[in-house]
């Protein structure tokens, strides 16, 4: 029997032209939000949000990639980057809530006794009756 190896499993799929589902999805709900500001908003309040604030994030988000990877990736890293203290400070005293007790080893007793090796006329049956799928019978 063939198995087939899947390749290339790390591409997202394209379904309109390059476009992957995702940068779909976000192109839709830019165009969406955009909407709503010009629904909401003067024209040129609108004018400077598209063009300087929401349009340039979304078209950040949807095709820029950095180090191979989406927009929305090095985002989350970056702002985990800041969460994070940025000085670490080493304590040398070592502080333990329990005393540590290693645990007894127990003593096998049992010695390993190897099992005789096969025979070559078992290891060729066993072998046809693996490559036969388990049809061949040994006569014994």
């Amino acid at each position: 029997m063939r198995f087939v190896i899947p390749q290339f499993i790390e591409m997202e799929p394209k379904i309109i032209g390059p476009i992957t589902p995702r940068q779909f999805i976000l192109l839709i709900f830019g165009g969406g939000t955009i909407f709503l500001c010009y629904k909401i908003f003067d024209f040129w309040v609108f004018i400077i949000l598209t063009f300087f604030f929401i349009g340039p994030i979304f078209i950040a988000f949807t095709f820029v990639k950095v180090n191979g990877r989406p927009f929305h990736y090095f985002v989350l890293s970056f702002l985990q980057t800041i969460k994070r203290p940025s000085l670490r400070i080493w304590r040398k005293e070592i502080v333990f809530e329990k005393e540590f007790k290693p645990k007894e080893e127990k003593k096998i007793t049992e010695t390993f006794k190897p099992k005789p090796p096969l025979s070559r006329s078992r290891l060729s049956e066993l072998s046809l009756q693996v490559d036969t799928g388990g049809k061949y019978i040994s006569e014994e």
